[in-house]
């Protein structure tokens, strides 16, 4: 599999085996990310190693928001540079592969990318800037509908199969897999009966008819 296409190209489709996979590619890179992040505060001397695992099912899409929120700034700045430089680039990283991996499942449904805006990208920041928003009772009817999208987005693009056969993104990738699946698998051999028996004249000894050649055996007791 092209790796670079596969992380990092808005181009194309993808099933949701990949896309699923590409969230733990994410997963994993983020613990790496946090686990160097403390390293660096053992260093300074501000912090000591934690370790742990946290289940997040907005898959550290809450990260991400936390990056356009003015409120946030000011504890970025009171962090090591180091460490903020490390953790501005490992989410912008993590940011443009869950880009290119969900528009490309996306384009599985065949749907076209801007579809990620409703999806996840309204309701994630709506959750994060909701208790900025006045207290009132009508409140909840407000936040049913980004919770309805979310949980559309989430249904379709993470349990639904793609459209089948070729559709205006690309061919299926569930076929191109089969495909190179059957070109890979060894051919099976076919028995030569013309090869393996021969014709013995009736004169000649032993006494005509049909014999199996001399040698064949093996190839019988196969």
């Amino acid at each position: 599999m092209d790796w670079i296409w596969y992380l990092f190209r808005f181009d194309g489709r993808i099933n949701r085996a990949l896309l699923w996979q590409a969230l733990l590619i994410v997963a994993l890179l983020a613990g790496l990310l946090e686990i160097a992040g403390q390293l660096i505060g053992i260093l300074a001397g501000r912090s000591t190693l934690k370790l742990g695992i946290e289940l997040d099912f907005d898959f550290g899409l809450d990260d991400l928001f936390k990056l356009v929120d003015p409120r946030a700034s000011h504890s970025l700045s009171s962090t090591d540079l180091a460490t903020a430089i490390l953790k501005t680039s490992g989410m912008a990283l993590f940011f443009w592969i869950y880009l290119a991996t969900a528009i490309k499942r996306l384009h599985d449904r065949d749907r076209r990318g801007w579809w990620i805006v409703p999806f996840f990208f309204l309701p994630g920041l709506f959750s994060q800037f909701a208790d900025l928003l006045p207290k009132f009772s009508w409140m909840p009817s407000i936040s049913l509908p980004f919770s309805i999208l979310w949980l559309w987005g989430f249904v379709d693009m993470f349990c639904r199969p793609g459209s089948s056969g070729h559709n205006r993104f690309g061919p299926d990738p569930l076929l191109e897999i089969e495909d190179s699946s059957r070109s890979t698998a060894p051919a099976a051999t076919s028995w030569d009966q013309s090869r393996e028996i021969e014709i013995v004249p009736p004169s000649a000894s032993p006494p005509g008819g049909m014999h199996v050649k001399r040698g064949a055996w093996p190839m019988l007791s196969r």
